[in-house]
């Protein structure tokens, strides 16, 4: 049975603010420059999902699209979509992870791999806040 890989594409769009509480407001600016400003900024995101397995002989498919796009929809859009993602996600409030691409990708990651149906492996989470500026994740 031949093995393939598979990604899709959602979108969502959020807020976030780069700012660490137990740093004074100077130290978060040289840090973070513009990112640490009150109230945060918005991006429209683009996250990527690459998934890897057999494909099915009967459905020619690594996954079913419906099962894939529920798990995006409950992992990522219904989340993050129209949210400030430091006051919506516990894990990016302040004080805990800065809301990067990078550490949007690897949360991302802990929140899908879970959810992948047996034989199907979940290869990489990339995170485009816009056209210059992406992150990958790939569970290393």
């Amino acid at each position: 049975m031949p093995h393939a890989s598979l990604t899709r594409t959602v979108r969502f769009s959020a807020a976030h603010r780069y700012y660490r509480p137990d740093w004074s407001a100077e130290k978060n600016r040289v840090a973070f420059g513009a990112c640490a400003n009150e109230p945060g900024h918005g991006h429209t995101y683009h996250c990527a999902v690459t998934i890897y397995g057999p494909v099915s002989a009967e459905r020619g498919m690594v996954m079913d699209l419906a099962a894939l796009d529920a798990i995006l929809r409950a992992e990522i859009v219904e989340p993050l979509d129209h949210q400030h993602i430091n006051h919506a996600i516990p894990e990016f409030a302040y004080g805990a992870q800065i809301p990067t691409a990078e550490m949007l990708a690897v949360y991302l990651w802990h929140r899908l791999s879970p959810r992948m149906p047996a034989g199907v492996e979940l290869m990489r989470v990339r995170v485009e806040e816009d056209e210059t500026l992406s992150a990958e994740y790939t569970g290393a």
